[in-house]
C-alpha cells in the first residue's frame, strides 16, 4: 500500500509532475487534469494549491529553477566565479534552458505575459546568489559596485542564455570567455 504524501513532499510530488507533463507534451497540451492522473492524486489536492493552469505553470518553474540552481562558486575571483558558474550552466543547463523556451513559445499569447516574467530571479534564488557573488567582489576591490545596475548583474547570464537558444548546444569556453572578459568585466570595473 502506497504511504500517503504530505506536506513538502506531497507539493515536491505535485511540482514535479507539473514539469514532467510540460517537457512531455508542451504548453499547449498542458492540463491540470493531466498533472493530477501522472502525480496519482486527485483534483481537490492539486486545487488546493494552485487555482488554475497558469498558477500552476509559474510554481513549477521556480521549483525546477530552484532545484537546478548551481552552487555560487567563491574563487577568489570574479573572472573565475563568473566563468566557474557560466560553465555549469553552459553545459549542464542546456536541456533546461532549450525545454524550458521551447515549450512557453506560446505562453505569451495566451497569458499576455513574456515567457521571462516565469524565471523571477528573486522567487528562484538567484537574485541573492548574484549578489552575494557581487558583493565579496566589491570588498575584494574588484568591481565598482556603484556600476552594478540589476541589467548589468544579470548581464552575462542573459548572453549565455541567448548563446544556448541560438545553437542548442553547450557553450564553447571561448565564448564564455568574451562574455566576461570583454563584454562584463570592463562595465564593472
Amino acid at each position: 500500500m502506497a504511504q500517503r504524501r504530505r506536506g513538502a513532499e506531497l507539493e515536491k510530488a505535485l511540482l514535479d509532475a507539473a514539469w514532467d507533463e510540460l517537457t512531455d507534451n508542451g504548453y499547449a497540451r498542458f492540463t491540470m487534469d493531466a498533472v493530477v492522473k501522472r502525480a496519482g492524486t486527485s483534483p481537490p489536492v492539486l486545487y488546493r494549491r494552485w487555482s488554475d493552469r497558469d498558477e500552476l505553470i509559474r510554481a513549477t518553474i521556480v521549483h525546477i529553477l530552484k532545484e537546478s540552481r548551481p552552487a555560487v562558486p567563491d574563487t577568489g575571483s570574479l573572472r573565475e566565479d563568473l566563468l566557474t558558474l557560466m560553465r555549469e550552466i553552459a553545459t549542464s543547463h542546456v536541456q533546461l534552458v532549450t525545454v524550458m523556451y521551447a515549450h512557453l513559445a506560446s505562453y505569451h499569447r495566451d497569458t499576455g505575459r513574456s515567457p521571462s516574467s516565469l524565471f523571477d530571479p528573486i522567487a528562484t534564488g538567484r537574485t541573492a546568489a548574484l549578489d552575494m557573488l557581487f558583493e565579496r567582489s566589491a570588498s575584494r576591490g574588484e568591481i565598482r559596485s556603484e556600476r552594478l545596475t540589476d541589467r548589468i548583474k544579470t548581464l552575462p547570464f542573459v548572453l549565455l542564455r541567448h548563446e544556448i537558444l541560438s545553437t542548442f548546444a553547450p557553450v564553447p569556453e571561448h565564448v564564455l570567455e568574451e562574455i566576461v572578459d570583454t563584454i562584463f568585466l570592463p562595465l564593472v570595473r
